[in-house]
């Protein structure tokens, strides 16, 4: 590190081998502490503390320092009589013989330390004081420590680093876009891009077979703890690999980047899990499985039920929970049906094993063979909890998912300062919606696995695509697919999905362009760097491993971010806005 002239270490360097020596220090007071004829301070700056001490009559004009004043420091380095083993610094101290004030600082509004019980939109307010605790810091270097791992890996696998536009084309791609306009062919828009998705396979039909790039994208969606409406990915994509080298390859740079910022050697190649089981078994594409609550398909074991939501339903499934039959109440019950709603599930049936017996209201409608299948099929024991879900496939698998997820958290189910890897694979090609049309599960670019392209005319629902998830603990940390290179298969998808000759010209005439022209079997994926970073630093708030994010609604609190601009720029661009009260 280069030494300045206001410093020659940092206030997490010194040990008691530079007892003896004089050093200056500078940094922002992070506590001071007036114990009569002495003062300490907490000397602070990006790489520790250091205790600084000094008589207080020595330096009057110190009696004005207040935490977070920046102050230069020198003196000799001493052994401390009562060592701090918290702090690598805490066997040594700083006697002051000089101390000037760099620059003072007014009451912060809230206290700067890893443990704070600031309101989120209050530390967002003073983002700039937020980043000072040392936790924050800790979270940007972790994601300095990963982008630097990511780039190392993958330049040594003589990927190309390549930029695409920022201001590009308006494409369906699963999300709303956020939306430029343009000064010089006004009522037209460019789109920020929610990925580089369609850039990167021109690429690829460029000729450059390996690309990655830190992207940053935009989606103008509903916000979640997870989510961001700008937010940064790990873009990568690749010509003439299978998938299995694709995974191969993906998985030996989540391998480095645990090794470089943990120094945590992780096992490969990583479980694979089919959509449907994970779904099934766990209730989510992304599972957490560092548990053991599971999903059973319980639809034969209720054949004769005379309870006929369930009788008719398309899928039945149950989760035990263990050793909590006493202690669900009606409120706990409610709670839980609150959480179904949220996918669907209108209700969810609890019932309780008591005493050898299914006990609850709703055993009416369960004869003794029922019960029987239902003890012996889940090996239901004493006091156990059995919740009940029927409904749509997805439905019910995410309604009981979130349950267990929610018990998994009240039980203590997870053990700490674990990580969990693996890939979901063979995801379904397309979505089913009620009115009987299809959407893209993924996007309109993803290759249908080649064993189900015979059901593309026939039944487009039946059909897996070539597309895999990696998930980490729970969150899709990444994902990506084999791509459609064939121009006769991509025009079959864009019909299958309802686009029209002139939808698929504009939106994607460009693109479809260039497949005439000898495009290769590729493919890619895409990591979120946020997500990694949170991951990593064991935190389940994107916002805290980003240095200036938005809010649940898409504000930035310190600049009050979006705001309404001057008339003249509207003007410019040809834009009136209309209020609710103009409609």
């Amino acid at each position: 590190m280069l030494k300045m002239e206001a410093r020659d270490h940092t206030n997490g360097e010194l040990r008691l081998s530079d007892v003896g020596k004089t050093v200056k220090l500078i940094g922002w007071v992070s506590k001071r502490r007036n114990l009569g004829s002495l003062v300490f301070i907490d000397l602070r700056d990006r790489y520790g503390y250091t205790q600084i001490v000094f008589e207080s009559e020595s330096f009057p004009e110190a009696a004005k320092i207040r935490n977070e004043y920046i102050i230069e420091v020198e003196g000799e380095v001493c052994k401390r009589q009562t060592p701090n083993p918290k702090l690598p610094t805490g066997e040594i101290e700083v006697n002051a013989k000089k101390i000037t004030i760099i620059n003072s600082a007014n009451t912060t509004p809230f206290i700067i330390a890893d443990e704070t019980d600031a309101l989120e939109d209050t530390r967002l307010k003073y983002r700039y004081l937020d980043l000072r605790r040392p936790m924050m810091q800790r979270y940007l270097m972790n994601r300095a420590k990963i982008t630097k791992s990511i780039r190392e890996y993958l330049d040594n696998q003589d990927f190309i680093e390549i930029e695409t536009p920022i201001l590009t084309l308006s494409t369906p791609e699963g999300a709303r876009d956020y939306l430029v306009p343009s000064r010089t062919r006004k009522g037209s828009f460019y789109a920020l891009p929610q990925s580089p998705q369609l850039f990167k396979q021109l690429l690829m039909i460029g000729g450059l077979e390996r690309y990655y790039q830190i992207a940053r994208c935009f989606r103008d969606e509903d916000l979640r703890a997870d989510r961001q409406p700008d937010f940064t990915q790990v873009d990568i994509e690749t010509s003439f690999l299978s998938q299995d080298e694709i995974l191969t390859l993906l998985e030996g740079c989540i391998k480095k980047v645990w090794k470089d910022v943990l120094n945590i050697d992780i096992e490969t190649p990583f479980r694979r899990i089919p959509w449907k089981i994970a779904m099934g078994k766990y209730g989510s594409d992304k599972p957490d499985t560092r548990f053991d609550l599971f999903l059973n398909d319980i639809k034969e074991d209720i054949s004769g039920i005379t309870f006929q939501a369930l009788a008719e339903a398309e899928d039945v499934r149950a989760l035990v929970i263990p050793h909590q039959a006493a202690e669900t109440s009606r409120k706990v019950a409610d709670s839980l049906n609150d959480i179904s709603k949220k996918f669907g599930i209108k209700q969810v049936t609890t019932l309780k094993f008591v005493n050898g017996e299914i006990t609850g209201s709703f055993t009416k409608f369960l004869n003794d063979d029922i019960k029987k299948k239902l003890i012996e099929h889940l090996g239901l024991k004493e006091d156990d909890l059995l919740i009940i879900a029927g409904g749509s496939f997805n439905h019910v698998c995410f309604a009981l998912g979130a349950i267990r997820s929610f018990y998994a958290k009240k039980l203590n189910l997870i053990p700490p300062h674990s990580f969990d890897f693996l890939w979901v694979v063979d995801f379904p090609l397309f979505d089913k919606l009620d009115d009987g049309s299809y959407t893209s599960e993924h996007h309109p670019f993803t290759r249908p696995r080649k064993e189900d392209e015979q059901y593309l005319d026939t039944c487009p629902e039946k059909v897996l695509s070539a597309a895999y998830d990696i998930v980490i603990n729970g969150y899709e940390a990444g994902g990506g697919s084999l791509r459609i290179y064939d121009q006769t298969m991509q025009k079959k998808i864009f019909e299958i999905l309802g686009f029209t000759e002139e939808d698929i010209k504009r939106k994607f005439g460009f693109f479809v362009d260039a497949f005439q022209y000898g495009t290769p079997p590729h493919g890619g994926a895409a990591f979120g760097l946020d997500r990694l970073t949170m991951i990593i630093s064991e935190t389940d708030n994107i916002r805290d491993v980003i240095a200036f994010p938005k809010n649940l609604s898409a504000v930035c609190p310190m600049s009050n971010a979006p705001m309404p601009v001057d008339e003249q720029q509207l003007k410019d661009l040809g834009i009136k806005v209309v209020t609710e009260e103009d409609k």
